[in-house]
């Protein structure tokens, strides 16, 4: 299996070099030369299997030439041991046609575990073989950090850096990652945006100097990698609701676009996925977009969702590099576009491709609220904001009548608590492990949100230590 980038003018590489290098050379995002294809008996032949086993069928085809069936098997079955939940990912049903996928069962409670896990034991076992060693620069809205920090912490052949947005994320979400004291590990609070720390880390990449200088490579989903591993639990839920002979929809709370990206590509697998409900906050540039066919950004503002408080949505530029037939110089155009005028307006043809499989909804803080509290008093579960906003996506009108939809819970209520209890009137507890969180001491620093700034930060930080 070969890699291509979104803007067509980089090398095409094999897992192991796009694993490593994140970000595309000429600035695009990579994605497989071809989309693998299962027919519908290889999908049945699926059903039945564990979660690590599935891991491994689904995973396969992109590893083709660089992981042996031992190897990625290894690889699996290590990287979901450290889930509490025995199903890893399970479902439950809330009414008819009506799930919802518990993805906060790893190991800092949110759905990126499920993709990072993985990452880092794939980033250990490459590192090994090639004899390198790796400086991780990556952003977090709030959950990607703490997952990627968990998952190389304490690593040999890896420093880690995760930017976030001070005073943007929950406290929760800032202690999983600042009360971490592996020596491999800094955390960054840039003052700004996510959108801010998201550019840094763009920006830091496209220095070739400074990135081939401290070995640079990303955990964010500009990672192909990232994407790989999240497709599984699109088969997962498929394959539990009786794909391929039963189409499913998806509910997917969003603002990278990353999530809902990997159930894309488990259609283009041959899953049977009839939509994708895309369900964004008041930072809503997505559901926009999918109603006026125009990407144009604006201010980013504060909510309770705030892992969804983006107005860039990087990996969307993977929809569009297959809306446009995979025309790189077409994607690299309207990119180019985006970033000086913030906006760019997509051609019918390819727009209608899009909205024929995903639509948007938009909630605000007090609609959002109202469905935690609603699906509190008629279910008994507890679920945080995001996850709530999944759950009014999957009730949205225009789903195919008789399909079931998948909401995907991406968080604990417990990362976000005090959300929680002003809708529910509970305040959800955090699992016996974490307990002591809010008591332990935190170790970050703060820098000023210019990418200069950062680029000495990382430079000295890595010299001291």
């Amino acid at each position: 299996m070969k890699y291509v980038s979104t803007r067509g003018e980089a090398p095409a590489l094999s897992f192991d070099d796009v694993l490593l290098t994140g970000l595309a050379r000429d600035g695009g995002l990579y994605v497989p030369e071809s989309w693998p294809h299962f027919s519908s008996d290889e999908i049945r032949a699926l059903r039945g299997l564990s979660y690590p086993d599935l891991a491994v069928a689904v995973m396969r085809p992109f590893v083709e030439g660089c992981l042996t069936d031992e190897e990625l098997t290894d690889l699996a079955t290590r990287s979901y041991a450290p889930f509490e939940h025995k199903a890893i990912a399970p479902l439950k049903q809330l009414g008819p046609d009506r799930w919802m996928m518990e993805l906060f069962h790893g190991p800092t409670l949110a759905f990126k575990d499920y993709a990072l896990q993985f990452v880092g034991n794939a980033f250990e076992h490459v590192l090994k073989k090639h004899g390198k060693r790796i400086t991780i620069v990556g952003a977090t809205s709030g959950d990607t950090g703490s997952a990627a920090i968990e998952a190389t912490r304490d690593r040999d052949n890896i420093d880690i850096f995760i930017l976030h947005p001070k005073g943007r994320v929950s406290e929760v979400q800032r202690r999983q990652m600042t009360t971490v004291t592996s020596a491999n590990v800094h955390n960054v609070a840039l003052e700004g945006t996510f959108d801010d720390c998201q550019d840094t880390v763009k920006a830091l990449f496209a220095d070739s100097a400074f990135r081939d200088e401290m070995g640079l490579s990303a955990v964010n989903s500009i990672n192909w990698a990232r994407i790989m591993a999240q497709v599984v639990y699109y088969f997962w839920a498929g394959l539990a609701l009786g794909a391929p002979d039963r189409a499913v929809s998806f509910a997917v709370p969003t603002g990278n676009f990353g999530n809902v990206f990997a159930g894309y590509v488990a259609r283009r697998m041959g899953l049977p996925v009839e939509k994708f409900v895309v369900g964004s906050n008041r930072n809503d540039i997505l559901t926009r977009f999918f109603e006026t066919g125009s990407m144009t950004m604006e201010g980013v503002v504060p909510t309770i969702s705030p892992s969804m408080d983006i107005q860039v949505s990087s990996n969307f530029e993977r929809l569009l590099f297959d809306a446009t037939e995979r025309d790189g110089q077409a994607v690299k155009n309207l990119m180019s576009g985006f970033r000086q005028s913030g906006s760019f307006t997509l051609d019918d043809e390819p727009l209608a491709e899009i909205r024929n499989l995903f639509s948007g909804l938009r909630l605000d803080d007090e609609q959002t609220s109202k469905v935690i509290a609603d699906t509190y008093r008629q279910t008994g579960e507890l679920v945080d904001p995001h996850s709530a906003i999944a759950l009014a996506a999957a009730d949205a009108q225009g789903l195919p009548a008789g399909v079931p939809v998948v909401a995907l819970a991406t968080a604990h209520p417990a990362k976000f608590p005090d959300a929680v209890e002003a809708a529910s009137g509970i305040r959800p507890g955090l699992p016996e492990r974490l307990a002591d969180l809010l008591e332990r001491p935190e170790r970050f620093d703060v820098v000023e949100n210019d990418v200069a700034a950062v680029r000495t930060h990382i430079k000295k930080t890595l010299l001291v230590s």
